[in-house]
C-alpha cells in the first residue's frame, strides 16, 4: 500500500454491524509512501498512527485525469 499526505484511508467494515472508518492521511514516516500512516479520522477528529491491514485501501486526493481526446 502506497499513500501520500492528503489521501484518504478507508478501513472497510470487517464485522457485522461495523461501519468502517474514513480519515485523511496527515503524515507518512516512510520515504516510499508505505505505512505506518498518521490519520485524522473524519468521524471524531482524533489522530492516530496506523498500519492498515488487507481490508483497508487508499483513495487518492488527486482528481482522476480527464480522458484523452482521440482525433479521428
Amino acid at each position: 500500500m502506497i499513500a501520500h499526505v492528503g489521501d484518504r484511508l478507508v478501513l472497510n467494515p470487517t464485522l457485522i454491524g461495523d461501519t468502517g472508518r474514513v480519515g485523511v492521511i496527515t503524515g507518512i514516516h516512510q520515504d516510499d509512501g508505505a505505512p505506518p500512516y498518521v490519520v485524522r479520522w473524519f468521524e471524531d477528529g482524533r489522530t492516530t498512527m496506523i498500519y492498515p491491514d488487507d481490508e483497508a485501501h487508499v483513495e487518492s486526493a488527486e482528481p482522476a485525469p480527464a480522458p484523452s481526446k482521440v482525433d479521428r
